[in-house]
């Protein structure tokens, strides 16, 4: 189950990414498919299979995008938040190992070709949720128990 909230720059991100397919990419697909349709057979015409499979890929893209963007809540950086773990916070963590990691925590539509986001779902960002600077959690995956010391918390205005 995902938590339905995202980030107004999240938000934006994607509401780009739909006004990009839906008036831009759509059409320049939706010619060439014409056009490849007007050339004959079909079967063994590979622009019109290829721009057909590609128009399919589209709307399904613009259908998710369209129904997430209805049941997204955007969750605006609030000043009473400084200090402490909260959505849209940027962590750094570091563990007994010296290992440390640095990341934002963000809903799961944002995480994606992102290596430093993180899900406000995954067992790390429920860890630290409502910590403070110094403050410890610990992590439970199926490959154990990790003990993580907080950093620095710091929010993007």
């Amino acid at each position: 189950m995902k938590t339905p909230l995202i980030t107004r720059q999240g938000y934006d991100d994607l509401q780009k990414e739909l006004d990009e397919l839906w008036r831009f990419e759509r059409p320049e697909i939706t010619k060439k498919v014409t056009w490849a349709a007007s050339l004959g057979d079909r079967s063994e015409n590979a622009d019109y299979q290829y721009n057909k499979k590609r128009l399919r890929e589209i709307d399904r893209r613009v259908r998710y995008l369209r129904r997430c963007l209805d049941n997204l809540k955007v969750v605006e950086h609030h000043p009473e938040q400084e200090g402490k773990v909260f959505f849209g916070a940027w962590v750094e963590v570091e563990n007994d190992d010296g290992k440390t990691l640095k990341f934002r925590i963000v809903g799961y539509d944002e995480i994606f070709n992102r290596n430093d986001y993180i899900s406000i779902d995954s067992p790390m960002a429920r860890a630290l949720l409502k910590k403070q600077v110094g403050d410890e959690a610990e992590v439970r995956t199926d490959a154990g128990t990790i003990t993580w010391y907080i950093n620095s918390i710091a929010y993007d205005k």
